[in-house]
C-alpha cells in the first residue's frame, strides 16, 4: 500500500488501548459527519473494502459507496465499540440505525477487521453486516 510520506494520520500503530479506542471513536465521528469525501481521508489511496458483499478498492470507490449509502439511509446514527487490537489492527462491533424512504426503520449490527499502515491510515477493511427492521419506538439512537 502506498501513501505519501510526509503525512500520517495519528494514531499511528502499533496501538495501544487507548490509542486503539481513540481511532475507534474517530471513525465513528467521521461516519456519523455524513461526509464521503471526510471519510475516505482515513484510507490509504488504494484501500481494500469489503462491505457485505461489495468489494472495493481506493478513496474515489469508497466515496462512491458512501454517497449511494447515505443517500437512501436517512437519519443515519452509527455506534462502534472496540472488540480487539494487536500491532497495526483493530477490530470493531457495531450498530447503526436508519431509515429508508418509505420510513421503515432499521439497525444494522456488524463487526469490522481493520489494517492500517505505518502512517496511520486503513488499507484494509472488511465488514459482515445484517439488517433488521425495527419499529421507530424500538430505535437505541435519537
Amino acid at each position: 500500500m502506498t501513501t505519501d510520506t510526509r503525512i500520517s494520520r495519528p494514531p499511528l500503530p502499533p496501538f495501544t488501548e487507548e490509542t486503539a479506542r481513540l481511532k475507534v471513536q474517530m471513525a465513528e465521528d467521521a461516519w456519523n459527519s455524513k461526509d464521503p469525501v471526510r471519510c475516505s481521508l482515513a484510507y490509504t489511496p488504494d484501500s481494500w473494502w469489503r462491505n457485505r458483499s461489495e468489494f472495493l478498492q481506493g478513496r474515489e470507490a469508497i466515496v462512491a459507496f458512501l454517497q449511494r449509502k447515505w443517500a437512501k439511509e436517512h437519519d443515519y446514527k452509527l455506534k462502534k465499540h472496540l472488540f480487539a487490537f494487536t500491532d497495526n489492527r483493530i477490530a470493531v462491533c457495531f450498530e447503526y440505525e436508519y431509515h429508508d424512504d418509505a420510513g421503515q426503520w432499521f439497525r444494522a449490527c456488524g463487526n469490522e477487521n481493520w489494517t492500517f499502515d505505518e502512517h496511520g491510515f486503513m488499507a484494509r477493511r472488511e465488514a459482515s453486516i445484517n439488517d433488521v427492521p425495527i419499529a421507530e419506538t424500538d430505535r437505541k439512537f435519537r
